[in-house]
């Protein structure tokens, strides 16, 4: 069957808006039964440049522990197509742990795991899926458990989802990898990226599964979504092409500054060789002074001795004119 991509802002936003898509996506992210969701509204814009390039999403999440208690959460989801977004996540957290609205009470914040889905990969990192946990150590790095979880703690630090979407390779071994599978980008329509090819067979007698394929369905049926998903190629398409050039600039500016750097080395090279070449000029003026005036010496010392000035020339094999300047 033919669905939409959900790696698309506009597709993903539409499958996320229904609670139940919403819990069944996050339960399996996040390993444990989540009850009910609420998608809390951010007041946080990004409106210096490329405020599509982020795609944000928050949820309230209420998380049913083994032992059947139940707590509240605060789930940060984002997403991106761009590899360059770092500080912006983390600038985003900032404003999170500073809003007032996620506060359990004064001084202590709603626990946070931070849910990154990715469409780059992350260096040499080959699971799709990585967990980042927080855990707390002693002086001796021994693990300490007793006492936590706590508030204090849990309100300042968080866990980390990092999704890598290009490493999903449709290989189902368990539940995320089910509800993963309809991100992977292997499965992209050869004729439309916009579209995915689904073997709904795979997901037969699941109906969480059902529910969403029937949602990505309807949004590949919708021309205004698949509208929406063109500009979407189109911003982006932009963004890479501007990117492209601002590498290429800052390839070249690169470039020029090893050149003025070697320049600069050449240039410094070049003056410690002239003030070298300076020095050996002194050191050869000084000896060639040093010898005019032992010379000078033997010439008024033959002179005393009765010599003539062209006897004098003849015995020390120098020019008459250079004796007669000397003596």
């Amino acid at each position: 069957m033919v669905v939409a991509n959900p790696i698309y802002d506009i597709v993903f936003k539409y499958l996320m808006e229904d609670e139940r898509i919403a819990r069944t996506i996050l339960s399996a992210l996040l390993k444990k039964d989540v009850v009910a969701v609420e998608v809390r509204p951010h007041e946080y814009s990004d409106e210096t440049r490329d405020s599509l390039s982020v795609f944000r999403i928050d949820f309230g999440a209420t998380i049913r522990e083994s032992d059947g208690k139940e707590h509240l959460i605060l789930i940060e989801l984002q997403k991106t197509w761009l590899d360059t977004e770092t500080l912006r996540f983390r600038q985003y957290l900032g404003v999170h742990y500073s809003n007032p609205k996620n506060m359990l009470d004064p001084g202590r914040s709603l626990p946070m795991v931070a849910v990154y889905l990715l469409g780059h990969k992350v260096g040499d990192v080959e699971e799709p899926v990585l967990y980042v946990s927080h855990q707390s150590f002693d002086y001796n790095n021994n693990i300490v458990t007793k006492g936590l979880p706590n508030p204090f703690v849990d309100s300042l630090t968080h866990d980390s989802i990092i999704v890598q979407i290009p490493r999903l390779h449709g290989h189902i071994n368990n539940r995320l990898d089910m509800v993963l599978s309809i991100f992977d980008q292997t499965r992209r329509d050869v004729n439309d990226n916009r579209l995915l090819q689904i073997d709904d067979r795979a997901y037969a007698n699941d109906a969480d599964m059902e529910r969403i394929l029937h949602r990505l369905t309807m949004a590949a049926a919708d021309a205004d979504m698949r509208h929406k998903m063109n500009v979407e190629d189109e911003y982006f398409g932009a963004i890479e092409k501007r990117d492209t050039e601002i590498l290429m600039r800052d390839k070249q500016l690169a470039e020029q500054k090893t050149q003025l750097a070697e320049q600069k080395t050449q240039l410094a090279e070049q003056k410690t060789q002239l003030a070298e070449q300076k020095t050996q000029l002194a050191e050869q003026k000084t000896q060639l002074a040093e010898q005019e005036e032992m010379l000078r010496t033997t010439v008024k010392m033959l002179l005393e001795m009765g010599k003539s000035v062209e006897e004098i020339a003849e015995s020390l094999g120098k020019d008459l004119n250079t004796i007669k300047r000397l003596a």
